[in-house]
């Protein structure tokens, strides 16, 4: 009797636990990360006796976690990456929609200036078709401005959303590491505290929503949790750090570092998953571009636009002003470079000059010192070393290797490098943004709508005394007025100006001798009468060349003049130059096939329109992936490890009936005994 009736007593302990643990799966089915326990009972040892081994009852021997780690891991990594897609999309939505929109986008800007020069064109000495051009011109300024200011924004946003998501991720490290220690001490009696492992698991899953961690799990039941290329974020009871830092080669792009005791390491290019690896891999792979691609439109948009300008006369019989600021303004030419934090004399920088704008790239470009003169420049895009070739002898291999001085260097993609400040020693390195900037700068700078210079500084004029059929093109002006070089175009200027007119005279139906203001002969060339005929004639100190075209039949005798536009009111001609731009490819040209690359400034912005709408297209097919990933990988584990009521239900009804039974046993017992003691 004593033996059924602790039979019957280790039923009720054990079927009571079981109890307790269905009420507490019941109770959390709602908490996050929680795992579903189920009790394990073994029998006890059995009694032996003459008739053989005689059970005596059951004993509870764990209570366990319906937990597995190959789903719990899936769940993990889908997180990171479903996070990182969802971070990346955010951001490139609202570019995507900042520049394809017609009232923010730069397309509709450009057409419009380009239809109010065509409009202007028509009539060269209509002042309101003038002031429309200026207008337009400062409405474009305008949009370039806003674009930029736009994604200076998102690099602002993503700076304080790093801060922000670290100082997330060192709680949760934080957190983590307690649990660990937590953890190690309760399991130092042979059973897994379940609680404790589900809510550090819960704390590693919302870890990877912000960052991608690797998980190793050690012998004592502890994490270990890896970033980036392998750095111990958490070892055990400790925990290290991320810190966010103004970047050491650019101050406005913040840098992630990662701490731990005294020692600091960069690890932003290292960080990958989560939200956080999302915003870098935004800002990497898509801000920094369209930043630069912005800028360079920018500035090839104002340095063909002011150059066509330089190349004409306005009403007032003047040479034309730039219609936008110099690209190469004194004030911006020094912030294209960007000084790295530790280098020998912090009061060093260097000057950066936009020597060719159509050349210029979407890339910044790292520069490093070998000594205090000679450096190299590595393109930042694709790691290459740029070279320059000085004589362009194919048997001379090109240099890697220059030297600074106070006269620009070797025109590199379209910019040149000299002294602006400081020395320099072995080891300084500085970040050159030859484009990062130019749309916020861009502005438009003339005032006055008579200074537009449509007309063309030469005009041609036959003599009524003709007698031939021959007649000549107006000319055109092949020698380019260098508005970047004051002496020089000062000089040029005053030589158009001082040496017309020119006469051609011709001395028989073929030849031709070509005269200045004082008679002297400056050339000659022959023709063939009744074709066009394209001349070219060099004149001037310094010189100048224009082209003309002669058709028809002259006669001996026969000439014509060459003269200054002095009176160029109803001239178009550069106007018609400028309208032209819109469709000429100046932009991205390749220097080793000129004429045969670049593209015009509509293809060049709407190849980045197209370039940010396929990223942003394919971000979010990657967000649905991602998202189905995660929700089937969040299925599988839920399925194994996530509380089913209907489950527990049946088992409390049957864990229900297992203690009455176990209770009915006790009775029985106590009926046996009190019949055994009734009979004495």
């Amino acid at each position: 009797m004593a033996d059924l009736l602790n039979i019957g007593l280790s039923g009720l302990s054990a079927n009571k636990t079981a109890l307790a643990v269905t009420g507490h799966n019941i109770t959390n089915v709602n908490t996050p990360g929680f795992t579903r326990q189920d009790s394990i009972q073994a029998t006890r040892i059995p009694q032996f006796s003459g008739a053989g081994y005689i059970g005596s009852g059951t004993t509870l021997v764990d209570v366990r976690r319906i937990y597995n780690e190959f789903l719990t891991t899936q769940v993990r990594s889908s997180t990171a990456l479903n996070s990182d897609v969802k971070s990346y999309l955010s951001q490139i939505n609202q570019l995507d929609s900042l520049l394809a929109g017609s009232t923010t986008g730069i397309t509709p800007g450009m057409q419009r200036l380009f239809a109010s020069l065509q409009t202007a064109a028509e009539d060269p000495a209509n002042i309101p078709a003038r002031q429309l051009v200026l207008s337009e011109a400062e409405g474009l300024a305008k949009r370039f401005n806003t674009v930029y200011d736009r994604l200076y924004e998102q690099n602002q946003f993503i700076n304080k959303q790093l801060s922000a998501v670290t100082e997330q991720v060192n709680q949760l490290a934080t957190s983590i590491a307690g649990y660990n220690d937590a953890i190690a001490v309760a399991a130092a009696n042979g059973k897994a505290p379940n609680d404790l492992l589900d809510a550090r698991e819960e704390a590693v899953r919302k870890l990877s929503e912000f960052i991608g961690v690797t998980v190793v799990a050690q012998d004592d039941n502890t994490y270990n949790l890896f970033i980036g290329s392998g750095q111990p974020l958490v070892v055990g009871p400790k925990a290290a750090r991320l810190d966010v830092v103004p970047g050491q080669s650019d101050p406005l792009r913040s840098e992630v570092q990662f701490v731990s005791g005294n020692a600091r390491q960069g690890i932003t290019s290292l960080i990958t998953g989560g939200e956080m690896g999302g915003l870098i891999r935004y800002r990497e792979d898509v801000l920094d571009s369209t930043l630069n691609s912005v800028g360079r439109l920018a500035l090839v948009l104002a340095d063909q636009v002011n150059s066509q300008l330089g190349q004409g006369l306005d009403l007032k019989g003047n040479f034309g002003q730039p219609l936008f600021r110099d690209i190469n303004d004194i004030n911006f030419v020094q912030q294209r470079s960007l000084a790295r934090l530790g280098n020998s004399d912090p009061t060093a920088n260097l000057t950066t000059r936009i020597e060719n704008a159509g050349q210029l790239t979407t890339s910044d470009y790292q520069v490093e010192f070998l000594n205090g003169t000679d450096y190299q420049i590595r393109r930042v895009s694709d790691g290459q070393l740029m070279t320059w070739d000085d004589d362009n002898d194919p048997l001379t291999a090109p240099v890697s290797t220059f030297a600074i001085g106070a006269a620009p260097g070797p025109t590199i993609d379209g910019f040149s490098l000299s002294i602006a400040s400081g020395t320099f020693a072995a080891g300084d390195r500085f970040l050159i943004t030859p484009t990062r900037n130019a749309g916020s700068t861009m502005q438009s700078t003339l005032k006055q709508a008579e200074e537009l210079a449509f007309a063309l500084p030469l005009k041609s004029d036959t003599s009524p005394a003709n007698i031939g059929t021959g007649s000549i093109t107006q000319p055109t002006l092949t020698t380019r007025i260098d508005i970047y070089d004051p002496a020089a175009q000062a000089a040029l200027q005053t030589s158009l100006r001082d040496t017309p007119p020119l006469r051609i005279v011709f001395t028989s139906e073929t030849d031709y001798e070509v005269y200045d203001i004082g008679g002297a002969l400056v050339g000659s060339n022959t023709i063939v009468p009744g074709q066009n005929n394209t001349q070219q004639v060099t004149a001037g100190t310094p010189p100048f060349t224009f082209e003309f075209t002669l058709s028809g039949r002259p006669t001996t005798g026969d000439n014509f003049t060459i003269a200054f536009n002095t009176a160029g009111v109803s001239d178009n001609r550069n106007a018609l130059q400028l309208v032209g731009l819109q469709s000429r490819a100046t932009v991205g040209i390749d220097p080793n096939f000129p004429g045969t690359t670049g593209a015009n400034f509509t293809d060049a912005y709407g190849d980045l329109v197209e370039r940010v709408g396929t990223l942003t297209s394919q971000a979010r097919v990657d967000q649905e992936a991602t998202g189905a990933i995660l929700k089937q990988a969040t299925d599988n584990r839920d399925s194994v490890s996530a509380v089913s009521l209907d489950e527990e239900a049946a088992k409390l009804i049957q864990f229900e009936q297992y203690y009455q039974a176990s209770a009915q046993i006790i009775q029985v017992a106590r009926n046996l005994f009190d019949t055994l003691i009734n009979s004495f």
